[in-house]
């Protein structure tokens, strides 16, 4: 079957500047007894390419507090992103707090900049990010596909939730490849959907949780076939209530992902001690699943005229709102953090390693 392409506008500047950039990521932190809270992660891990958002609004301008890149290299906070006396990068969550427009989660959450600091290049433009080959233009991007390896523990997950049947109650996402949202969707992309949203989840009283993926399909946000189709890693998917056992990931259990898109297809392998190691592959150039049957139902070029980028930390999805729609949990929260911390109305992920790098052949 032959790939559609895409096409998008990119500035003659934007083309220049592209061979200023390497695909670079950042190393593994070292053990340093670190006890400040003070001390930047960036002290410890390549925080070069990567900005932040976190669950507060410090300056009172009613807008989530993000840090950029040059910022974040002597940047910390002590309740939501620290190292640990490990030199481990810590990201935390509460269930209430100040959040990103179009969504109800707070996070602590880092975007790859590919830009690094070099601002001149707009953060949703093509040069700081990247896209698949199938796209016509995609030589105009900061890359072609990428790569990202993280290890990390899942601390702590909410443990209150009104509505426990609701789907994202009790769990986080860990890491994601995003799409960028654009102000045209008549060429059927720019949706700024998720082709993917690995997940950790474990319901109160369970010794394990689960480790799963999601992969959104690609279409407008009123299409009611939009929906992300959940694929198990170790243990279950998220509308499972069964305990996972032995079968699972135990709180404070370290694990490892990488996310590899090369060429067209996203390759995903997920690794732990003890466990069998489990692999995925799926296009994002057309609509067949990563169990290799046809989607009739997704977008048919999935997100091959997309603009893509990396983020990982943990991004909460146990929110505090109440309300009818498939989102919202109704999970405990105050806003006020030291008492959301000794309900455990939080989300808190440990990184051991986090490197962004230029994609490998599967």
């Amino acid at each position: 079957m032959k790939t559609k392409c895409f096409v998008s506008k990119v500035t003659a500047s934007s083309i220049l500047a592209l061979a200023m950039f390497t695909f670079t990521g950042s190393a593994s932190a070292q053990s340093a007894g670190v006890k400040d809270k003070s001390i930047a992660p960036a002290s410890q891990f390549d925080l070069s390419h990567w900005n932040i958002t976190l669950p507060i609004d410090q300056n009172g301008d009613g807008k989530v507090d993000s840090v950029k890149v040059k910022d974040l290299q002597a940047y910390s906070h002590p309740d939501y992103f620290y190292l640990d006396d490990e030199g481990r990068m810590v990201f935390v969550a509460p269930n209430k707090g100040a959040k990103t427009k179009n969504t109800s989660n707070t996070r602590s959450e880092l975007r790859y900049m590919l830009r690094g600091t070099n601002t001149r290049h707009s953060t949703h433009g093509g040069p700081n990010n990247f896209a698949v080959k199938a796209r016509v233009d995609s030589d105009k991007f900061g890359s072609i596909g990428g790569r990202m390896d993280a290890t990390l523990r899942v601390d702590h997950v909410a443990v209150n939730a009104g509505d426990p049947t609701k789907k994202p109650a009790y769990s986080a996402v860990i890491g994601q490849i995003h799409a960028v949202k654009y102000k045209s969707t008549k060429s059927g992309f720019g949706y700024g959907n998720e082709p993917l949203k690995i997940f950790y989840k474990k319901w109160p009283g369970h010794d394990t949780g689960s480790v799963f993926w999601n992969y959104e399909r690609n279409l407008a946000k009123n299409d009611p076939n939009r929906k992300d189709i959940a694929y198990p890693v170790w243990g279950n998917t998220w509308d499972v209530s069964d305990d996972p056992g032995a079968g699972g990931i135990a709180l404070g259990e370290e694990f490892s992902y990488t996310v590899n898109v090369h060429i067209n297809t996203m390759h995903l392998t997920f690794s732990a001690p003890g466990k069998e190691t489990m692999h995925y592959s799926i296009n994002l150039a057309n609509n067949v699943d990563a169990n290799g049957n046809v989607d009739e139902l997704d977008n048919k070029y999935s997100y091959g005229g997309d603009s893509l980028y990396f983020k990982a930390g943990v991004y909460n999805q146990c929110t505090a709102r109440n309300d009818s729609g498939f989102w919202y949990p109704d999970c405990a929260g105050t806003g006020d953090w030291e008492t959301d911390k000794a309900n455990g109305d939080y989300a808190q992920v440990t990184f051991s390693r986090l490197v962004v790098g230029k994609s490998t052949a599967p």
